[in-house]
Order: C-alpha cells, then structure tokens, then sequence
C-alpha cells in the first residue's frame, strides 16, 4: 500500500506547540484549550484582530524545525515499512512561512533521519498525490481531482465531527488500517 501522511498534527505536535508558544509569549491574551478546538485553521479559533499575532507565533524562524514528535509516530511509520508499506510524508506549505520547506525537510531529517527525507512530498493540492490512503487531521481535502487515495482522518478535536471517515491515532493505527 502507498501511505501518505500529512506531518503537521499527525506527526509533528504543531498545535500544542503552537498554544505553548502562545501562552508564554501573549500570557494576558485569550487562548483556546487544545480540546476546545473547533476549526482545523488556529486563527478561526480566536478573535480576528489576533490574526497578526497569530501568525507571528507559527512563522517565527525554528517554529517548525522545533516541533515535538506525536507519541507513537515513529514506532508507527518504522512499522508500516517493515510491514512492506511505501510510507510518504505528504505535507502542504505553509504561504505566510518564509522557512516553512527547508524546516520541514528539516524537521523530518531530524526525527526519522537523513533517508526519509527522499519520503517527502510537499504540494498545495493532495488531490495530486497517488496513494491508497491519506492520514491527514484536516476534515476535508479538496483539489483539482477526485483523489485516489481514502482519506482516513487522524483524530483532533477540530475533526471529531466527522463521522463517515475512519478515524485513526497512533495507538490504534494497525486496526484501522487493517481494512484499508
């Protein structure tokens, strides 16, 4: 099987960074509790006019390069290859992110070494990308095309509403994609 998986919020912690970093550098401004929210986007979460401050927090130099790994993420991928499984990293750029590429790519030699990074695939549009199943925390990916691939959401908060996709973390991951 070719298994496609977005990295910010299926392997890279970027949200709980995110309200880390949001806490301690606004500490009087409003935040959202991780499980409290509701829209895929942070900054739809809160009042527009901390958009700019938002932003600020998620594009600073070494935001991405310094993610924490998810739990049980490596464990995971390194078990999908051993399985047999062609396992790609399909991530989409952030626009408003000068660093956002060289920092993935980064991120991902840091974490899953040097060789993984001939795993990556960054587009806007993974209706593009080839594949049996997409993991992605994003309700809904839409495109140019009718992707190949399923989408098999990865459980957050903001996609819990969603009922007609499987749902998958990395616990239980082998009973999910058993079916796939």
């Amino acid at each position: 099987m070719i298994v496609l998986v977005d990295q910010d919020n299926v392997l890279a912690d970027f949200d709980g960074s995110f309200l880390e970093k949001w806490r301690r550098q606004f500490p009087g401004e409003f935040y959202v509790a991780f499980e409290q929210r509701k829209d895929f986007y942070a900054h739809k979460d809160y009042p527009e006019e901390l958009k700019e401050k938002i932003v600020s927090v998620y594009a600073a130099p070494g935001f991405i390069l310094n993610l924490p790994l998810i739990s049980g993420a490596s464990e995971a991928l390194a078990q999908l290859i051993v399985l047999g499984h062609d396992v790609r990293i399909c991530s989409s750029p952030l626009t408003n992110y000068q660093n956002c590429v060289e920092e993935k790519y980064a991120w991902v030699e840091k974490h899953f070494g040097k060789d993984f990074t001939n795993r990556i695939i960054l587009t806007q549009d993974k209706t593009l990308i080839r594949g049996d199943v997409l993991i992605d925390d994003k309700q809904e990916i839409t495109g140019l095309l009718n992707p190949e691939w399923e989408h098999i959401i990865f459980d957050r908060p903001w996609n819990r509403e969603i009922r007609n996709k499987r749902r998958l973390t990395w616990q239980n991951w082998r009973e999910v994609l058993q079916g796939a």
